[in-house]
């Protein structure tokens, strides 16, 4: 399992645990662990992509 699959199971995990639970700050708690949780798969990946962008540059010959 890569960080990025990891930081999206654990986004589902605390969007199943708000949907499980009936106090409204306990839930309003797990939403922002699953957006923080989906903002950091989206920087892994982002950071994956970049990394792509400048390894293919460097094969390539390009100046930096």
């Amino acid at each position: 399992m890569t960080n990025i699959e990891l930081y999206r199971a654990n986004a589902a995990a605390q969007r199943l645990a708000a949907q499980n639970t009936n106090l409204p700050n306990r839930r309003a708690m797990h939403e922002r662990s699953a957006e923080s949780w989906e903002a950091m798969a989206e920087s892994a990946a982002d950071t994956i992509a970049r990394a792509s962008v400048n390894e293919a540059a460097k094969a390539a010959g390009a100046p930096r």
